[in-house]
């Protein structure tokens, strides 16, 4: 199970990131150069019924909104590990999932925060990045 703590470990971690307070939620969000990466999103009354339409609930304990590249990435992820991500009508359309922090460990967090970053990141750091791990 990760935390707030790991997500916040681990984004820091990352060239150009920087930690902030959403000015509509109050809570913690994790932004690179060219926006956010990775943000704690606790349910509107709106996205609450939206759910009970659809006949699904929020999952208990926190939840991460994290960028990825396209809405096919989006689809391809949550049909893969539906035990972590989830989305909700807020978000059709849009390149963003929601994690289920209770339903991922550390090492995959990463991953997941580590792709939203590359989605973000300005290209020239993401090369020297993702060469300096001898993955490019």
């Amino acid at each position: 199970m990760a935390t707030i703590e790991d997500v916040r470990e681990i984004a820091l971690a990352l060239p150009g990131v920087e930690e902030r307070i959403n000015g509509h939620t109050g809570e913690p969000a994790w932004r690179a150069v060219k926006g956010d990466i990775a943000w704690l999103r606790g349910p509107s009354a709106r996205d609450l019924a939206q759910l009970a339409a659809l006949d699904r609930d929020w999952p208990p304990g926190p939840v991460l909104g994290v960028r990825v590249a396209s809405v096919e990435e989006k689809e391809a992820l949550l049909a893969a590990e539906p035990e972590i991500f989830f989305t909700i009508p807020h978000f059709d359309g849009y390149p963003a999932l929601l994690v289920h922090l209770e339903g991922v460990d550390r090492e995959r967090l990463a991953e997941i925060i580590d792709d939203a970053w590359l989605v973000r990141a300005p290209v020239k750091a993401a090369k020297a990045w993702l060469a300096e791990r001898g993955l490019e």
